[in-house]
């Protein structure tokens, strides 16, 4: 084995990612935006001033909520699509308190590069007719005037309503929508709510030679039929779109290859100029759904075609791997760290919560030996690999990003300490807490691109150029060739590694000397008041197949020190302990075989930090590390109580790490690279 690092002495780390620093900066004058860039401009625009051949990350979030979505507004939440936009860039919005009164200002602490609404195409119709327009005689329809109350359980009542004439029962192809539509067109309020998106995404993109925000026009495909999430983003390249979102209403339940052919015969094939891409999410909650076996050739190209990347993290939790700390095992693994950020259910009876209590079996917890292996991305990556050896097309080639499935109109909205809750009034203040301890900020979504605009942001999205943060901001790359032993030493690393290999989201061809891999990182910078955390290490998760068809995995350290000692301050969750502001290595498989097929991505681990939930907690005097917590907790849910809080509110503060399966109150950060393939033939 080969591996060359730069991150056990303090001297060569710095000197490591200065030296990174230095050839992004050289690169960003190697070329201009006049020049021919590496992809197809579909656009007409001014060219970005500001254009890198090398590539920049680009931080962002594919998965935003707004009013136009029936939980969002059942749950108080006001925010149309402009003013999440506003948000993503920078600017306050005004968000529900607990008691639904707009009362919460919410800013990000770091503008976003580019965003998208993706609101639910199934509701878009219905959503309108029941909370715009007066004059429409389905407004006053029961249902519809239960969804603008203001009382928190008549809003509860609703939405389980909406879910259930929605994408949350099974459909029938053609049917769907609600009584409201027999009373009023919601085809014509349909098109009215997909116009208002498409124009409040052209008036957030910015068309200047600036190129400081990109929007892109999207929707979220809802198929969830027993809470079985199959669930998928849907994001436009440009201003070329479909006439109506395509909606389960349309293809239905179980039937999400059906979204890719009519996004096929209405985009791609149907509308000149028009390019789309489907994003998956949570397939953590799919209940083993979302990566079947193709059932056709076209399916599985259709599969490869419209999904090159997915949602590997959001806040209804992570889905590259799960490791059960009680058990001591894990779904196929035994990765210690796929404990992070997990839920205890395999479907979206996880959000079924209210006042402390979980009121449906669906959420119960599903034991690891029955938790379906493929809900986890990277069981379904081992598996892609084993049924490529058996038909010649490997149809799970997916890379990373994440977002934040915010229903609260705040894309980028991933900060611990910073996160006002995700679903309006349901988890703002004390219900964070109560209702919604096992949820998550979220992350981003990371695309190395060549400038902030739709073309090149969607061509580094398409050749999976990606990778997802857990909601922090660390620089990572991750290169695989027959690279030079030195690179971590050079200047013009990124140039020499773009000319001898290929980056993340890239495939070797046959070789019969194991590949190099180049692993760089690093840390988030910070912003004055909010240093970033230093990094800890960087790993390389391998899985393959071998002869006989049987899928393995390994994950080996590559650089960094797992040892390091680092913690926090158990009163005021303060980082100690050092770990490193860069890290860079070469490293080759010590186990590498030419025969097998496989796939490596990096996985970059910060150093530990309070968890979102340990603050909030802190916040209302309430410690979990304290010895006397639960006496604090009652005192705190007490005061909650006076204020209107129902049930125990602040009681889990106190759950010990060690009776829990997956939480834990101090979390490591991360970031997750797009895979690298290795084909043999």
């Amino acid at each position: 084995m080969t591996t060359r690092t730069h991150a056990r002495t303090r001297r060569p780390v710095v000197r490591a990612g200065l030296l990174m620093a230095i050839a992004l900066l050289r690169a960003a004058g190697g070329a201009s935006a006049d020049d021919a860039p590496p992809f197809e401009r579909t656009e007409d625009r001014e060219p970005c001033a500001s254009y890198d051949p090398l590539r920049r990350p680009l931080f962002g979030d594919l998965h935003v909520h707004t009013s136009y979505s029936f939980d969002s507004y059942v749950s108080s939440q006001r925010n149309e699509p402009d003013a999440a936009y506003r948000y993503a860039k920078g600017e306050p919005i005004t968000l529900p308190d607990e008691d639904g009164e707009q009362t919460v200002v919410a800013r990000i602490q770091r503008p976003l590069d580019f965003a998208g609404i993706t609101d639910h195409a199934e509701y878009l119709g219905p959503i309108s007719v029941c909370t715009t327009d007066p004059w429409r005689l389905g407004y006053w329809w029961p249902h519809c005037i239960m969804t603008r109350s203001s009382h928190y359980m008549t809003q509860m009542i609703a939405a389980g309503w909406w879910t259930q004439v929605g994408a949350m029962s099974e459909i029938e192809e053609g049917e769907g929508g609600s009584f409201a539509c027999t009373l009023s067109d919601c085809d014509e309020a349909r098109l009215t709510t997909w116009q208002k998106l498409q124009d409040a995404a052209e008036a957030a993109y910015d068309r200047t030679s600036e190129c400081s925000f990109t929007s892109f026009v999207g929707y979220e495909y809802t198929d969830s039929p027993d809470g079985r999430n199959m669930h998928r983003n849907v994001i436009f390249r440009n201003a070329n779109v479909v006439e109506f979102p395509i909606s389960t209403y349309d293809t239905g339940s179980y039937q999400f290859p059906k979204l890719w052919e009519k996004l096929r015969e209405q985009c791609i094939e149907g509308k000149e100029g028009c390019d789309v891409v489907a994003i998956p999410h949570n397939s953590n909650l799919a209940g083993g759904l979302m990566f079947r076996d193709p059932q056709t050739p076209r399916e599985a190209d259709d599969r490869l075609f419209f999904e090159p990347v997915i949602e590997l993290v959001q806040h209804k939790a992570a889905s590259e791997c799960r490791f059960d700390r009680l058990a001591g095992r894990g779904v196929l693994t035994n990765d210690e760290q796929c404990t992070f950020e997990q839920v205890v259910a395999d479907n979206l009876g996880m959000l079924g919560s209210l006042h402390g209590e979980i009121r449906t079996d669906r959420a119960a917890a599903v034991p690891i030996d029955d938790f379906a292996p493929r809900n986890m991305v990277r069981n379904a990556l081992k598996d892609g690999l084993a049924l490529g050896q058996e038909s010649g097309t490997n149809p799970f080639r997916m890379g990373f990003i994440g977002s934040t499935d915010t229903h609260s109109a705040t894309p980028g909205a991933a900060e611990e300490d910073n996160y006002v809750g995700h679903l309006g009034r349901r988890d703002a203040g004390y219900r964070n807490v109560q209702d919604h301890f096992f949820s998550n900020p979220g992350g981003h979504a990371v695309v190395w691109a060549e400038e902030n605009s739709r073309d090149a942001i969607f061509a580094g999205i398409r050749r999976k150029e990606t990778y997802a943060t857990s909601g922090t901001r660390p620089v990572v790359r991750f290169f695989a060739g027959d690279l030079d032993h030195d690179l971590c030493e050079r200047p013009d690393m990124i140039r020499t590694a773009y000319r001898q290999g290929v980056p993340m989201g890239g495939s070797l061809g046959p070789s019969e000397g194991p590949p190099r891999f180049l692993v760089s990182a690093l840390k988030d910078p910070g912003i004055p008041g909010h240093p970033g955390t230093d990094l800890q290490r960087a790993q390389i998760v391998k899985g393959w197949v071998d002869a006989e068809g049987e899928t393995h995995e390994r994950v080996y350290d590559v650089v960094g020190d797992a040892a390091n000692e680092s913690t926090v301050d158990h009163e005021t969750c303060e980082p100690l302990g050092d770990g490193f502001p860069s890290l860079c290595a070469l490293w080759e498989d010590p186990e590498f075989d030419p025969a097998q097929p496989s796939f490596y991505y990096v996985r970059v681990l910060e150093n530990p930090t309070c968890r979102w939930s340990t603050l909030q907690c802190q916040a209302a005097g309430v410690n979990p590390f304290a010895g006397d917590c639960a006496e604090r907790a009652a005192a705190a849910t007490t005061k909650a109580q006076e204020r209107g809080a129902q049930g125990d509110v602040y009681g889990k503060c106190c759950l010990r790490e060690e009776e829990q399966p997956f939480y834990a109150p101090v979390l490591q950060e991360r970031a997750w690279t797009s895979p690298i393939w290795f084909e043999p033939s």
